[in-house]
């Protein structure tokens, strides 16, 4: 079937299912432009936690279903597929989160919403890409902080607030595929456009950007400027909302290596399929659910 018809099929079912079809920046385009609502990790959280929606199709990577699954406990959440997994997230588990608190007690625990449940259940406060600065710059500067499992979000924030974090070795491999010199590349061929990068990025990345921002940080930066051309530094599905709101204007990927496979697991013929047959739903245990949702739930308490 081509895609639009297909499109068609999904957006009929999930009205006829009651769904509310959630997708972030970085899903296929054929996808985001089937969902209700599109966003980053920040927004979709907002949006799982606001909506009072009996089945919510989350098409993102696991660790986000669960996020709307705690933050929205009587919807039943499904993902396309149970294989969009998080490379990032998969880097620090519980039992390894609380021996680094062990060595550090009086420590606040600020976690990246990039992380498992259960990791979410051993942290004092969540946090974004969007929000990062925010909640770290409302700990008191007295308090140490860990910071979990984003090195590189890590370190600019720390660089940020001039203000020392204690790190995971955790990262995005997609992100870190993002180099300094394929920036310095993309400089030279569009030397009119501005550079905007994730803080997912390294830090000699991020430091040769014109502006360093969040998914939904990077659509306002490109819609509230007026330049002609931008590079742009995350993962490449995020090109796709670029030119789609922003005509007329031009964006070229760092490079074409940003893409992260996990995101693309989900097509539309899964989407069908798991409206059609409830598959596959997201469930977190109790007491988990519940010692998460307070660090998930601080995290909202920042704007």
């Amino acid at each position: 079937m081509p895609p639009e018809g297909l499109a068609d099929k999904v957006r009929a079912l999930a009205r006829e299912k009651g769904a509310l079809v959630l997708a972030h920046n970085y899903q296929l385009g054929e996808v985001q432009d089937v969902a209700d609502f599109v966003g980053d990790s920040l927004e979709l959280a907002r949006k799982a936690s606001q909506v009072r929606a009996d089945l919510i199709l989350f098409c993102g990577v696991h660790f986000m279903a669960e996020t709307a699954k705690i933050l929205n406990p009587d919807a039943r959440v499904l993902e396309p597929d149970p294989n969009a997994g998080c490379p990032m997230a998969n880097m620090l588990n519980a039992r390894q989160l609380r021996n680094l608190k062990g060595r550090h007690p009086l420590a606040v625990v600020v976690t990246y919403v990039n992380s498992s449940a259960e990791v979410k259940a051993e942290t004092d406060v969540c946090c974004t890409s969007g929000n990062a600065l925010k909640v770290v710059s409302g700990i008191p500067r007295d308090r140490d902080i860990i910071f979990v499992p984003d090195k590189s979000l890590g370190a600019y924030v720390s660089a940020k607030l001039d203000r020392p974090l204690i790190f995971w070795d955790g990262y995005c491999p997609t992100h870190h595929r993002i180099t300094a010199e394929a920036v310095l590349q993309a400089r030279r061929e569009h030397p009119s456009a501005k550079v905007v990068v994730h803080p997912e990025c390294t830090p000699d990345v991020t430091a040769l950007a014109d502006e360093v921002a969040s998914t939904s940080g990077i659509l306002r930066y490109a819609s509230e400027t007026s330049y002609a051309e931008y590079i742009i530094g995350t993962e490449i599905g995020m090109l796709h909302r670029l030119n789609k709101e922003n005509p007329g204007k031009f964006f070229y990927p760092v490079t074409r290596f940003a893409d992260c496979p996990n995101m693309k697991l989900n097509t539309l013929d899964k989407l069908l399929w798991s409206l059609e047959d409830g598959e596959f739903e997201v469930t977190v245990s109790e007491p988990t659910a519940s010692r998460a949702k307070k660090a998930l739930d601080r995290m909202l308490g920042f704007v």
